[in-house]
């Protein structure tokens, strides 16, 4: 059965001033729905037409031989799992085990603001930026291009998308800003601690 873009949990201009409803004609309308398209067409006919997105991406991570089908399973669902990491009037402050375990990795939210964003700005060229569970313990890391957590036996949590597109018609070259803005603003906490509570 063929992939279908999955349709955004909030309008398009849902996340305005934040992001703005060009942005999401252009990531999610445009980028989003190639990787979906170019999916379908690569495993079209072949046995892995039958696996779930998660078993493409594992089965193919680090096979040079299907490096095209890992490239765009992987950004099919990071992408998927970046639009519900944010939602309308995000940020703040998250609470309960989530907040728990944030302050006992980090030393608090503020610190966990400061290594995330380093992550982010600091990924060279397109890539992204993620809060994990790993061993029992939250951590951020990043990945470039398409690589995500789930390849590497991680669970992911939330994530924000550095790749140049992600950001360009709001923010231009001002990355730092972006990530800023997507802490402050956009993050879905809930989203967050689904994940967590999934991990364990």
């Amino acid at each position: 059965m063929a992939f279908e873009l999955p349709p955004l949990p909030y309008p398009k201009s849902a996340l305005e001033p934040h992001m703005s409803e060009r942005t999401f004609e252009f990531h999610h309308g445009r980028h989003h729905q190639a990787y979906v398209t170019n999916l379908n067409n690569l495993i079209k006919g072949k046995p892995e037409e039958g696996l779930s997105l998660e078993e493409l991406i594992r089965s193919s991570y680090r096979d040079e031989a299907k490096a095209g089908l890992f490239n765009n399973a992987a950004q099919v669902w990071n992408h998927s799992f970046f639009w519900n990491s944010m939602k309308p009037k995000g940020g703040g402050a998250p609470s309960g085990a989530l907040a728990a375990a944030i302050d006992k990795a980090f030393g608090g939210l503020d610190k966990f603001k400061e290594e995330f964003k380093a992550a982010a700005v600091g990924q060279f060229g397109s890539g992204w930026a993620w809060l994990v569970a790993a061993g029992g313990a939250l951590k951020v890391t990043r990945t470039p291009n398409a690589v995500n957590p789930l390849a590497q036996g991680e669970s992911a949590l939330l994530t924000c998308d550095v790749w140049e597109h992600a950001y360009y018609l709001d923010f231009q070259n001002r990355r730092p800003d972006f990530v800023q803005t997507f802490l402050d603003h956009l993050v879905n906490w809930d989203f967050a601690a689904a994940n967590l509570t999934k991990a364990r």
